[in-house]
């Protein structure tokens, strides 16, 4: 599963999902449109495998980023 999100000058703190697909390729098309056209944008796109940590949270891997 891919998750897009995007980033208001590369700042965790404004980090909104904006997808969720389990296609790579659609997840990129859904991230660049999602930042065409808005200054200071940026998106990164994570792909996880249902695998968790101790704490219960999904673990994440970071597959694409792009302005």
């Amino acid at each position: 599963m891919y998750h897009v999100y995007t980033l208001k000058n590369h700042s965790e703190f404004s980090k909104t999902l904006v997808a969720e697909t389990k296609d790579y390729d659609e997840a990129l098309q859904k991230a660049e449109k999602a930042v065409e056209g808005k200054e200071g944008y940026s998106y990164v796109v994570e792909e996880t495998d249902g695998s968790m940590n101790s704490y219960g949270e999904l673990i994440a891997t970071v597959v694409a980023e792009g302005a």
